[in-house]
């Protein structure tokens, strides 16, 4: 199973992308950053989407390769809690119409087919098994463990603050894809918003570890791309790794890796 990382930050720029993760060129997860990083070919060749909240960064760029698949005649199945729904269906029912409304056009056979899914309650999508499991975000948010048919696995959390102990609970995966928005500086902040600083990140795979007997791979997403703060977040996320005596490794737009 390789998950090529389209984007790994929480802005947008010529070199940075929202987070967004691609799985065997056929499985996106958020989509912040796919088509900015994929040809025409290479959108249409997503069979699913999974989304994990419906905060701009992580769906904005669903109303564009809706255009794409609807004028390739191609469906685009979207997997994700209620929330995300309502949230497109607001978007794309806002008076003045912004875009076309591809979860209700055309009107015989939608371009958007959405599924709500059920957290806690195992599907499978192209082979792979998938299993949603609630996050400690802001607004309504899943995290996913992704199965591969070969029995691989990674779980990506999506934006999530800390207390995760249930959500250990539940998953056991090779890889660990995890946010860590902002440095410690922003400490009090990331707890108001739930998001994570590395000294939160080392309590929650204390935890981790605690329950599970052991730490996964561990890649970190969703980071301040200013050249500072970026720089401040990376030295601390080293500080955590060493003295959990583990790898954490900073995820960049790009970056490949093969389970």
């Amino acid at each position: 199973m390789n998950i090529c990382f389209l984007g790994t930050h929480n802005s947008e720029s010529k070199d940075v992308r929202p987070t967004c993760l691609l799985v065997d060129n056929v499985l996106a997860l958020d989509a912040g950053g796919l088509v900015s990083s994929l040809t025409l070919d290479e959108q249409l060749e997503i069979k699913s989407f999974l989304i994990t909240h419906h905060h701009y960064d992580h769906i904005k760029d669903i109303p564009m390769l809706g255009m794409t698949f609807y004028v390739n005649k191609a469906k685009m199945n979207l997997y994700s809690i209620p929330s995300v729904y309502e949230a497109l269906d607001y978007l794309f029912k806002y008076p003045g119409k912004l875009y076309t409304n591809f979860l209700s056009h055309p009107t015989e056979d939608p371009t958007i087919r959405f599924t709500v899914i059920e957290p806690l309650k195992p599907f499978t999508i192209n082979g792979y098994k998938i299993l949603a499991v609630p996050m400690k975000h802001s607004v309504p948010s899943v995290g996913y463990q992704v199965t591969s048919p070969e029995g691989k696995s990674f779980f990506y959390t999506g934006d999530t603050g800390n207390g995760l102990q249930d959500c250990w609970q539940h998953i056991s995966p090779e890889l660990l894809i995890i946010e860590v928005t902002a440095a410690d500086g922003f400490l009090k902040s990331a707890k108001e918003t739930s998001h994570l600083t590395p000294e939160l990140l080392k309590e929650e795979l204390l935890s981790f570890r605690q329950i599970k007997g052991y730490l996964p791979q561990i890649i970190t997403v969703h980071m301040f791309p200013q050249s500072a703060e970026a720089g401040l977040i990376e030295s601390e996320l080293t500080h955590v790794a060493t003295a959990l005596q583990t790898s954490i490794v900073p995820g960049r737009e790009g970056m490949q890796i093969t389970l």
